[in-house]
């Protein structure tokens, strides 16, 4: 997947782009197979809810944390002697806009789910409601691809179908090891840790873990645009795509953390725009603050 990434990326593809439009899909398609698997299998729908949570809240903050605790303070800086005007051409980077937008649209998101929610369980016609706002979202970002590249004169041409079909390849490896995995977790009864108890947190985690190599290696290469999109934009996957398509199967009821993982989403998601907004960058101490945020989520959703 990073060889592919990295290819497009060198064929013109902008970081933002990467990561709302393309490396969602990429890291998610595990959690969109794993919603499948659970309603084609007449499985517990809470833990549909539970995978999509322990996605959504490492993304948030462990694994944009984690980059900036490493590789924040070797992250690029200003030269000295850079003038005021070079200062606010910096600020004004379109990368930076189309990061606080969508951290808006993962808070605006999270709230559309918690609302529809608030009764315990999504139904068909929440499900309806979540999965046309992330059509229109992305609908959205299909038109300004498009219009960028027809102002660039640019055509995608066959690399890109190429690409695609390759990642296609992938998801299918996907489906087949995730449907292996998901039965042979179900199977396992016993009252221990990996048994099918935990199945939503121990396939939650499984699934994160494309992204937390896509956020550690793009950390490591400097790139926190595409750390940010990645993980962000695979947010959008879970909430509210999963969900609502499982929703269209069948009502899903909400689990026992559900309360706490929204708090912690939406509480991540301010404080993610409040240092872009004002710094462009996250700092190292923030990065704290959201790895132990994340330790608090294991405390409380999982250990009690």
């Amino acid at each position: 997947m990073i060889w592919r990434l990295e290819a497009m990326s060198a064929d013109g593809f902008e970081g933002t782009v990467l990561g709302t439009l393309i490396m969602p899909y990429c890291s998610g398609i595990g959690n969109l197979i794993f919603a499948f698997l659970i309603a084609q299998q007449h499985g517990p729908g809470e833990e549909v809810m539970t995978n999509a949570l322990v996605n959504n809240v490492t993304n948030l903050t462990l694994l944009i944390g984690l980059p900036a605790l490493l590789w924040q303070a070797k992250s690029a800086a200003p030269a000295k002697g850079k003038s005021k005007k070079d200062g606010r051409a910096a600020n004004s980077n379109p990368h930076r806009f189309s990061i606080l937008f969508t951290l808006l649209a993962v808070l605006f998101f999270t709230g559309a789910v918690w609302a529809l929610g608030r009764d315990g369980k999504l139904t068909f016609n929440d499900g309806l409601v979540l999965v046309g706002l992330f059509l229109f979202w992305q609908c959205f970002h299909v038109f300004e691809v498009l219009q960028g590249h027809v102002g660039s004169g640019k055509s995608p041409g066959w690399p890109v179908a190429l690409n695609l079909a390759l990642l296609g390849v992938g998801a299918y490896a996907s489906y087949l090891s995730i449907d292996w995995l998901v039965t042979w977790l179900s199977n396992l009864k016993g009252g221990g840790f990996v048994s099918a108890k935990h199945l939503g947190w121990l396939s939650g985690w499984m699934m994160v873990l494309p992204n937390a190599i896509l956020a550690l290696y793009y950390g490591w290469r400097r790139k926190p645009e595409v750390v940010y999109t990645s993980q962000v934009g695979d947010g959008h996957i879970c909430l509210p795509l999963c969900v609502g398509i499982f929703a269209l199967y069948r009502p899903l009821p909400l689990p026992a953390m559900f309360p706490i993982a929204v708090y912690l989403i939406a509480g991540a998601t301010v404080l993610h725009l409040v240092f872009i907004a004002t710094f462009g960058k996250l700092p190292r101490l923030a990065g704290l603050v959201l790895v132990a945020a994340y330790g608090y989520f294991l405390k409380t959703g999982l250990l009690k």
